[in-house]
């Protein structure tokens, strides 16, 4: 049997930016998502915690120690700049791998975003 699990979670980032007329997706600076284990094109759950909207787009890779986080495309009206939002991705393992996986969860500073 397998079951979904957190694999990895962006814990309280800053939106910066929301950019409606981009394809779709979420930028995210690329020191968070190396630190995250979360790769470019992989599906992530975002929690708005300013309004409680939650939806699911995908990462793109960002200006590394930039800070950006921006929501493109139709996921920019879930969004304002400034909100609090969480990033979480999820993986599929087996339920006896699952019982002993450690997911990747970083708490980057609210204000700048950064890992410092």
């Amino acid at each position: 049997m397998q079951i979904q699990v957190v694999k990895s979670k962006i814990h309280r980032v800053k939106v910066t930016g929301a950019d409606l007329n981009y394809i779709g997706s979420i930028t995210i600076d690329e020191a968070l998502l190396d630190a995250s284990n979360i790769i470019e094109g992989e599906k992530v759950s975002i929690v708005n915690i300013n309004n409680g909207e939650r939806f699911d787009t995908y990462a793109i890779k960002g200006e590394k120690n930039s800070g950006i986080i921006t929501l493109n495309g139709p996921a920019a009206r879930k969004v304002q700049k400034d909100d609090i939002i969480i990033i979480i991705s999820y993986a599929t393992l087996e339920f006896e791998e699952a019982k002993t996986f450690k997911p990747w969860i970083i708490f980057p500073n609210e204000n700048d975003n950064s890992l410092t």
